[in-house]
């Protein structure tokens, strides 16, 4: 039995050599600069969500009077704000030292930043919206339900807010695999200048 010679080539062709990236320093750090704004531009976006859970919790405060049910809507604005000052701790200013690292190192340093926004983002941002949005939507079918109306009328509320999170869990899904190639890119490089 012969062997294919189309299975030589492809053992050919994936036994070569890869060749190590050559960024330039400029490049780097251009990289790093992209990587700082996109921070700050999400944290500032998180910024907005503390504002609207803000507005969605003082609505529902206002228009309930079930205790229970506001306790919840607070529970939200502290959670929310608890969460900006977890998320922007330290984000603002440059990290001391940041003029003595390499462009290698300083690159490392703004992805795993970067990263480690990503992972705080579900739990101090995404969840007090999700508590507060929830909760709305339970007050305005009561709401809804004492006017003697059909609670169907919430359901494109509903629709919508499911349709965010959905949204929301694919951008960071997406955002993720970004986020491990660029860690990836960075250790081959990093692999290739140690050689």
């Amino acid at each position: 039995m012969q062997d294919d010679p189309r299975d030589n080539l492809k053992t050919i062709w994936q036994n070569q050599p890869m060749e190590p990236s050559k960024m330039t320093l400029e490049e780097l750090q251009k990289k790093a600069r992209e990587l700082r704004a996109k921070t700050r531009r999400d944290l500032r976006g998180n910024i907005v969500i503390a504002l609207i859970v803000l507005a969605i919790s003082g609505f529902g405060i206002l228009h309930t009077h079930n205790l229970g049910v506001r306790l919840v809507f607070g529970l939200a604005i502290a959670w929310a704000l608890a969460g900006q000052y977890r998320l922007h701790r330290g984000m603002w200013s440059a990290p001391p030292g940041v003029a003595a690292l390499s462009g290698l190192a300083f690159y490392r340093q703004q992805l795993e930043q970067r990263l480690s926004v990503f992972r705080r983002i579900l739990m101090w941002s995404f969840g007090p919206v999700v508590l507060s949005i929830v909760t709305l939507i339970l007050v305005l079918a009561g709401i809804a339900k004492k006017q003697s109306q059909s609670v169907e009328k919430v359901i494109p509320f509903c629709t919508v807010f499911a349709l965010w999170i959905v949204a929301v869990f694919v951008l960071r899904s997406r955002g993720h695999r970004e986020l491990r190639r660029e860690f990836d890119g960075l250790n081959a490089i990093d692999k290739a200048s140690n050689r």
